[in-house]
Formats: C-alpha cells, sequence, structure tokens
C-alpha cells in the first residue's frame, strides 16, 4: 500500500527526525479542512431534514401564553434566514468532535501511542463538557430566564416574541452556558504550560467567585436566580479544575532550571512537583 495514503480521520505518521515541507503542511490543511466542511455540512444537511423537530424543540422552554401567540416575522425572507441560522448552529454542535479532532490531527502531527489516547480523551472531554453545559442551559437556565424576562411588568404589556431575536437569544445562552463548562480543563491547561499552580488557584478563590458572578451576570439570562444557577455549577466546576491542575500541573515556567532538564530551580510552595 502506498505509504502516503492515509484515510481523512487518521493521524499522520510521522518519525521524530522527519522535516515536512510547506507544500506538505498545506496538503495537510486542505485535507484537515475539507473534513471539517464535509462533517458541518453533512450535519447541517442533517439539521435541515429535521427543522421542524428542531425549532419545536427550541420553543418548548417557552411559557404556554406565547406557545398560544406563537413567534412572529416582520419580513418576507425571515423565516427562511432564521431556519438557516438555527440549522448551522445546530449542525456546529453536532460536528464539534469532528472539528475538534481535526485541529488536534493538523497540529499534532506526530506523537507517541499514550499522547494520542491522552489528546483524544481531552477532545472527547471537551465535547461532553460542553454538550452538558447546553443541557443545563436549556433544561435549567433557558425556562427561568424565559419566564422572569416575558412575565416582567405583569399584564401592563403584550409580549410578541421575534422569531430571529428568540433563537438568537437561545443560541447565545446555549453556547455560553457550553463554554462555561469548559473551566475545569482551562484551568488544567494553564497548569500544564506552568502559567499558575494549584495553589494559586486555591489563594485566589475569592477573585474566581467574582470572576464567575461577573461570567453569570453577562450571560443573557438576566434575572438573579437564573444567575445563581449559573453560578453554583461553576464554582463546583472550579474546585474540580484545581483537582486537574493538581494532577496535570508542572512548575512554573519562571522558576524552572535554565538548563532545561524540567527541574525548579528555587521550588516554592505555590508550585508543584513536575509530572511525567
Amino acid at each position: 500500500m502506498n505509504s502516503r495514503f492515509r484515510l481523512p480521520l487518521g493521524f499522520r505518521t510521522v518519525a521524530p527526525d522527519e522535516r515536512l515541507s510547506i507544500v506538505d503542511h498545506l496538503d495537510e490543511l486542505r485535507r484537515r479542512l475539507v473534513v471539517s466542511v464535509v462533517a458541518v455540512v453533512g450535519a447541517f444537511a442533517a439539521a435541515y431534514i429535521f427543522r421542524d423537530a428542531i425549532l419545536r424543540l427550541l420553543t418548548r422552554p417557552l411559557p404556554p401564553k406565547q406557545h398560544h401567540l406563537g413567534l412572529v416575522t416582520l419580513s418576507p425572507t425571515e423565516p427562511f434566514i432564521t431556519i438557516m441560522e438555527v440549522c448551522l448552529w445546530t449542525a456546529i454542535l453536532i460536528a464539534l468532535p469532528v472539528l475538534l479532532y481535526q485541529v488536534y490531527a493538523f497540529v499534532i502531527p506526530a506523537v507517541g501511542r499514550h499522547s494520542r489516547r491522552m489528546m483524544l480523551a481531552i477532545v472527547a472531554a471537551v465535547s461532553l463538557l460542553f454538550l452538558a453545559g447546553v443541557a443545563f442551559g436549556y433544561y435549567l437556565v433557558l425556562p427561568i430566564a424565559l419566564k422572569f424576562f416575558l412575565g416582567f411588568g405583569g399584564s401592563q404589556f403584550t409580549s410578541q416574541v421575534r422569531a430571529q431575536d428568540y433563537f438568537g437569544f437561545v443560541a447565545t445562552l446555549l453556547f455560553a452556558t457550553g463554554l462555561t463548562f469548559e473551566v475545569p480543563l482551562a484551568m488544567a491547561t494553564f497548569a500544564r504550560l506552568g502559567l499558575v499552580t494549584p495553589a494559586m488557584y486555591r489563594k485566589q478563590w475569592r477573585l474566581a467567585i467574582v470572576g464567575i458572578a461577573a461570567i453569570a451576570a453577562f450571560l443573557p439570562s438576566g434575572d438573579p436566580f437564573s444567575m445563581l444557577l449559573v453560578m453554583v455549577p461553576m464554582m463546583g466546576l472550579y474546585v474540580v479544575g484545581i483537582w486537574l491542575a493538581s494532577v496535570f500541573g508542572r512548575p512554573l515556567v519562571w522558576r524552572r532550571n535554565p538548563w532545561g532538564d524540567g527541574i525548579e530551580a528555587n521550588p516554592s510552595d505555590d508550585s508543584v512537583a513536575p509530572q511525567a
């Protein structure tokens, strides 16, 4: 079999002393982009086929009164544009594991067998955490936020929700809650790079709570109860991030031995032991 033949989803096998040319890198980038586009297009086609079910799923959290009134559109093209946008965001969500895999397969062309398994586990963890955040936002945060906003003012207003604005609100909230669930992996990554240590995370817990409250305030949920629902799991994720940082962390980059052997020149309480 030709050694240059590779399945689109496979890893490049590159010897440690092998150097790839610019043309090889561009060819690899083209292949990864093609696979990513095909994955998104395929997911978009599936989302379009099941668009009615997706729209029903996204409008289910609306209060009963809004279900009776329905969503309104203000231009002839708005139904088409709105459905295309919903299908596109759904396709990106479905194709997320493939997209993350392709990014890794391009950036890390030559790694050992153990590192491959580790990185695939990271890709799976990122995808699962993001989906868990989306589910959390859909089932807990979104219904409460909609009830608060649409019921604000009582009987003084008759709210008619515009379809494009509603689905934009839902997409923003779900993607925001999905990203907040990536906090533990981000914390572990910074610790692995030697930028922070678990001790730093523990010492700055008050600042972390302030930051979590600020993030919850900027989410489109708005009401205090929804903010609390977002803050509680984020604080739990912060604790998980401290644990991951203690497992995968390395010494601070500015305290490592200048000779590059990975051992600290001046160990301190703020650092962690180097991991194998």
